[in-house]
């Protein structure tokens, strides 16, 4: 698996994970209950020490299972604080639930994740309707730390919990013929308030794409928890793709459909605003969006007197692991 040995990018977990998460450990080892449980089940307890500022959550026993088990600190990123888990749940663009950031923690408890099934077609040998205890069974759950970056010029660094998209499409087999990754959210606008809204422009479902050579990249990664404990609805709930080198806009969240086809997909924000929103979308502060710079962007988080202000790297910091993918290609035109 990819950044299993020290590489630039790399760093120790206490040198990102912030204090305040190690100074509360204690509220989670009071209790003789508790203190059992701990000594039979290490990765929970050292998941539950690490974000003791973590919310509780209800996830399905096999989330749990998988948990017992996962990967901490798989990949993780260099000299960076992990950005507070309130800032990552409440500041947040999906716009199925409201156009204002604060919208989907308000309006996302509404959504119904239980039960869940993605369907699978296309270019590939298995297609079908898969749960997603099925789609992650033969995978160990990995923590990886990454940078996510908005293509409106803010940032956090965000502990996903999840396995290698990689490994899942190779599962699903698809054929030669299949060229690029298509992925569609759920549209159900009596759970979706946003879709009802005038922010309902938007052509329902929402819709993103990668090559599939960006698809198998060893980072792409499908996230189904965060910060040591299932994925919170308005994160993308019950799973989401991320890819850490390009804007946040392709880490498509709530999955209910994975196309393997043989031509470029027409994604949403490409298909609305082209001169905008590039199918590629790759971080590159050299190319400007046509109304900001994205030569700097604003760390969360931050305050109108602190804004946490920095440069922006090429492809998101990760240029040495996915720069080849686009050799000889003009990233301004295939932006």
């Amino acid at each position: 698996m990819l950044i299993r040995t020290p590489r630039r990018s790399d760093c120790l977990e206490s040198e990102v994970t912030p204090e305040a998460l190690y100074l509360n450990r204690r509220r989670f080892m009071q209790g003789a209950a508790f203190s059992v449980a701990a000594a039979g089940l290490p990765a929970i307890a050292q998941a539950d020490s690490r974000y003791a500022d973590v919310e509780p959550a209800n996830a399905p026993a096999w989330f749990d299972e998988k948990l017992r088990q996962a990967n901490w600190g798989a990949v993780t990123v260099k000299n960076e604080a992990i950005t507070p888990y309130p800032d990552a749940t409440h500041y947040n663009n999906f716009y199925e639930f409201g156009p204002d950031k604060g919208d989907p923690a308000r309006h996302a408890s509404q959504l119904v994740t239980e039960p869940w099934l993605v369907t699978v077609d296309g270019e590939v040998a298995k297609p079908g309707k898969y749960s997603i205890e099925d789609l992650v069974s033969d995978a160990a759950l990995e923590e990886r730390i990454y940078r996510l970056r908005c293509v409106e010029a803010w940032s956090m660094v965000i502990p996903w919990l999840g396995v290698s998209l990689a490994d899942l499409i190779s599962r699903l087999e698809p054929t030669s013929d299949a060229k690029y990754v298509r992925f569609e959210t759920l549209a159900r606008p009596e759970q979706m308030p946003g879709m009802r809204t005038g922010f309902s422009l938007i052509d329902w479902p929402y819709v993103e794409g990668l090559r599939m050579d960006e698809a198998m990249h060893p980072l792409s990664l499908i996230a189904i928890g965060m910060y040591g404990r299932v994925l919170p609805n308005q994160n993308g709930a019950p799973l989401r793709l991320v890819v850490p080198w390009k804007y946040g806009f392709k880490s498509i969240k709530s999955i209910v459909r994975i196309s393997f086809v043989r031509e470029q997909p027409a994604t949403t924000w490409e298909s609305m605003a082209p001169q905008e929103y590039g199918f590629y979308a790759n971080v590159n502060p050299n190319v400007s969006h046509p109304r900001w710079s994205q030569a700097r962007e604003r760390r969360l988080p931050g305050s109108l007197f602190s804004p946490n202000v920095r440069e922006t790297q090429m492809f998101n910091g990760y240029e040495e692991d996915v720069a080849h993918l686009y050799a000889g290609m003009d990233l301004r035109k295939n932006y």
